[in-house]
């Protein structure tokens, strides 16, 4: 199974082209699918996450949001990563 880390966002964002840039380059260390969304594409999203964009997901699960804490995120994906191998 795949890693799957989503990236919800909103365009004119400062703040979130730095937080994509945090998880492309993550994405040259450990291989993971990135998947954007666009929160004013998307009501549900838009209530959700307003406030606190950037917010990045590993399976579904928040992991960090705002100014993106790399090493959080990167420790996430290591160990979903071991999950899904073992």
């Amino acid at each position: 199974m795949n890693i799957k880390v989503k990236f919800f966002s909103k365009e004119n964002c400062p703040l979130c082209d730095d937080g994509l840039n945090v998880i492309k380059s993550l994405q040259r260390e450990i291989p993971f699918e990135i998947e954007v969304f666009d929160i004013y594409k998307d009501d549900k999203l838009l209530e959700l996450y307003q406030i606190m964009i950037p917010v990045v997901t590993v399976n579904e699960e928040v992991i960090s949001y705002g100014i993106l804490e790399e090493d959080k995120i990167k420790k996430q994906i290591i160990e979903n990563c071991q999950e899904n191998n073992s």
